[in-house]
């Protein structure tokens, strides 16, 4: 069957296929309702794979250009040995810049943890240096350089963050990618149910059809037309809520430590629109094979 045949078999009206199957009951409710709670979750779940995909990408760019250098050292020494630090810096290769952040962002980083009231001035915080490098940054050379020069200097190069944190996002990824799975093969167990359960209602209604003359693609496609239009119809209004719900949620866009809400881009919303359409493929194929199986029961 092409997909031309597949469009007929869906959206060409068919009175009298139409009035095989009851339009009303429990397994038209069923399927309305299975069809809409499943693109419901599979809105959110797409938007989990998505955003946790573009901020590991992000993490993953953003820490492998950045490093810290902290200076830990009496107060007598405290600066010398940040410009001590500074002048290595500015001779590493690989190093595009660095600076000394000043008070005011050291409270800004500290604010999100420790509250706005932090009394900075009466605290030993060290020195915090900031280093954006390039993919010639020589993390290794540059530690023996400073512990020769400047011992109260230790870097951090935020690999022992980045790992773990990619490999949770990576993490949360796949759980969102086998949770659509999950939910396709939820959404062809219920509308196999549901077929199944109508087709054994209408099975004196399939035997006097067949008797009359009926012929077993007939009796199927009215099956399959009146079930796959019923989980279309659930799908688009439970991928309409869970797009609105997406687009409720609040934002944590600007807070330190923390990347966007869930949200869509360009791609998101195609594969968004096209939740409705896999939902009707499914159902077709499921309703299908279950129509075709009772018939042939029934010979």
């Amino acid at each position: 069957m092409n997909w031309f045949d597949l469009f007929l078999h869906i959206f060409a009206r068919r009175e009298q296929a139409e009035r095989v199957v009851p339009a009303t009951g429990i397994t038209a409710r069923l399927t309305v309702f299975a069809s809409g709670v499943m693109a419901f979750l599979a809105v959110f779940a797409l938007a989990l794979t998505l955003a946790t995909g573009q901020v590991s990408q992000r993490w993953a760019s953003e820490l492998a250009h950045t490093a810290t250098v902290r200076i830990s050292a009496p107060a007598g020494q405290s600066a010398i040995q940040g410009r001590a630090a500074l002048n290595i810096l500015e001779t590493t290769p690989g190093v595009v810049s660095a600076r000394i952040l000043d008070n005011q962002e050291l409270r800004d980083l500290l604010d999100p943890w420790l509250g706005p009231d932090l009394p900075l001035e009466d605290l030993a915080i060290p020195q915090i240096i900031e280093i954006v490098a390039d993919e010639d940054f020589d993390a290794r050379g540059l530690v023996l350089r400073l512990k020769a020069e400047a011992p109260g200097a230790v870097l951090d190069d935020h690999e022992r963050w980045r790992a773990p944190l990619i490999d949770a996002a990576s993490g949360i990824r796949w759980i969102g990618v086998l949770s659509l799975v999950l939910i396709g093969a939820v959404t062809m167990a219920m509308v196999t149910l549901a077929a199944t359960a109508a087709l054994a209602a209408n099975r004196q209604i399939i035997a006097v059809l067949r008797l009359i003359g009926a012929k077993d693609a007939f009796i199927v496609r009215a099956f399959v037309r009146r079930f796959t239009l019923r989980a279309l119809t659930g799908a688009i209004s439970g991928t309409a809520f869970g797009l609105t719900a997406l687009l409720l949620l609040p934002s944590v866009e600007g807070i330190a430590g923390f990347p966007s809400g869930l949200g869509f881009g360009a791609l998101g919303w195609v594969l968004a629109a096209l939740i409705p359409v896999f939902t009707a493929a499914v159902a077709f194929f499921a309703t299908r094979m279950t129509a075709m199986r009772t018939v042939r029961e029934l010979r």
